[in-house]
Order: structure tokens, then sequence, then C-alpha cells
């Protein structure tokens, strides 16, 4: 959803999402879900509404796909989409620079997959160069100035896991001025309602833009193909959508269901990458209006 300077609508933490340890968290949870996947209510007010004149003849649609950066599941099939979409890659990983460069050259947008501390779960499970509430302001700092590095073709940022990062005042001010020197925007993947990613990318004009949809927070076709019906939901309600997916236990099955639903929901939406809802904003220069 276009989001300009503030936020809408959040959503529940798949807890499984981490590419290393994707095994042992298969075998503890076999039927393939991820954990609460319940999206959370929106906090009340901050939600851009684009006025009449700015609306699009056609709604738009971008497809994020995270966790790539491992040589996951799926990450040949995404790449494989009809459609330019949002690659979302982790730093630090065994094929973090292969990945961010098939993505690029195939002329999708390229993002930081930030790995950020949940409120349940290991942090082992994060990754390496993960944020933690633990950090010290400089670590932290270090550690978003390395990703960024890391990370070719980066021009934006959103966060894996994180539901206790991005609750946290302190350390997203320092990830979001951080993203602010580098000309980077922030996507909140939603992963709680009591985000403070909103109010602190207002604060500081940092462009942001917020999921509306997790595509598959359940490894089965029939849960995924349900999601782009609340997919189909949020192109009649809202100008733009965002919807999030991702490599590796579900990659190939997210993959099939979306190249089976793109032809269809052309029809009602144009997808675009990213880049174009956050150039589109700052063109309009919608900014929120305080309250």
């Amino acid at each position: 959803m276009l989001v300009g300077l503030s936020a809408p609508q959040a959503q529940a933490e798949p807890a499984s999402k981490l590419p290393s340890t994707l095994a042992s968290t298969q075998a503890a949870n076999p039927g393939g879900a991820y954990a609460a996947p319940v999206p959370a209510p929106a906090p009340k007010g901050g939600i851009y509404k684009a006025p009449e004149h700015a609306k699009q003849s056609l709604h738009q649609v971008a497809i994020v796909i995270d966790d790539f950066g491992n040589g996951m599941m799926g990450t040949e099939e995404m790449l494989k989409l009809p459609v330019r979409f949002t690659a979302a890659v982790m730093p630090f990983m065994p094929t973090t620079k292969q990945d961010a460069e098939a993505a690029y050259k195939l002329g999708n947008d390229v993002i930081i997959h930030m790995p950020m501390e949940p409120n349940r779960g290991l942090k082992r499970w994060l990754g390496p160069g993960a944020l933690t509430s633990d950090l010290s302001d400089s670590e932290i700092r270090k550690r978003v100035e390395d990703a960024i590095k890391d990370v070719p073709h980066a021009i934006g940022m959103n966060n894996h896991m994180g539901s206790k990062i991005t609750a946290d005042e302190r350390i997203m001010r320092i990830v979001l001025t951080v993203c602010r020197e580098h000309g980077l925007f922030f996507l909140d993947s939603r992963t709680t309602y009591k985000t403070v990613v909103p109010k602190v990318a207002k604060e500081l004009d940092v462009p942001l833009l917020s999921n509306d949809v997790f595509l598959d927070d359940v490894y089965t076709a029939e849960h995924i193909s349900g999601q782009i019906g609340m997919l189909r939901k949020c192109i009649e309600q809202d100008d733009s959508c965002i919807v999030i997916g991702h490599v590796g236990p579900p990659g190939r099955i997210t993959a099939s269901v979306l190249q089976q639903s793109i032809p269809q929901l052309r029809s009602s939406a144009e997808f675009v990458k990213t880049s174009s809802l956050v150039n589109y904003l700052m063109s309009e220069q919608l900014i929120m209006p305080h309250p």
C-alpha cells in the first residue's frame, strides 16, 4: 500500500522464515505453517488515501519475494515470473550477491531483507548480522551499514521477522536514519501491530511502503490461492497493494500460484515494482497531514 511518509495494515510474523535453519524448522513444524499468520489490525490514523485526481486508471500491485540469498527452493521459479517484482535479499548469506545480481539483471528491484529479532523464536534463526535488542547504538548502525554494502543494487530495505525490533523506537530510529543517509526507502512487512516504523519514518522523512498481504504463511496451494483472493479484495479497495511471498519451503508453490493468477489479475491491476510506488509518492509529494 502507498503510505508516503507513514503506514497501514499490520500482519503477523512468519516465524519459520530463516533460510539457514529450514530443515530444523520444518521438522518442528511438519504442517508447513508459519507461526501466528493472522493479520493484526492497523493502528488508527496514518493511512494515506490518494486524492481522486491522483488515482491511476488501473490499481497497482507490487509483488515482493522475501528470503533470497541462500539458494532457496523456488528461487529459479520466482525469477521466471512474467512480471517485474522486488527481490528482498538477506545479507551475508551464501548466494546474497548471486541472487541480487540475477534479480537486477532481469529488471527487478532489489532491497535488503534485514534480519531483525522477533518477539518469539530463537536468535540463531535470524542468520548473520541480525539486529537484536541487546545491541548498542553504534553496533546497530554498523550492522545496517554492513548489510547495505553486502547487497548489490539495493534501493530499499524491509524487515525479516522483526516483531520485537520494529516496535523498538530506539533501534528503528537508527535503522531509518541510515536508510535516509543512503537514499533507501523502507518497506514495513507489518509483522506486529505495535510497529513504530510509521511514526519514525514520518519524523525522519523516509519514504515508507507497507505490506498488505502475506501470501504463503501456510505452505499449501489452497491457502496461497485464498490469499490471492485477499489480494483481489485489496485491489478493489485501494489504489495500490503490496503482497509478500517467499522462496524457501513454500517457494515453488507460491511461484506456481502466482504464474496461474497473474493473467487474471492483470485485467484489474498493473504490476509494478516497489520503486515505482515510491517514485509516484515522491512525485506527487504525498506527505501525511498532521492530525
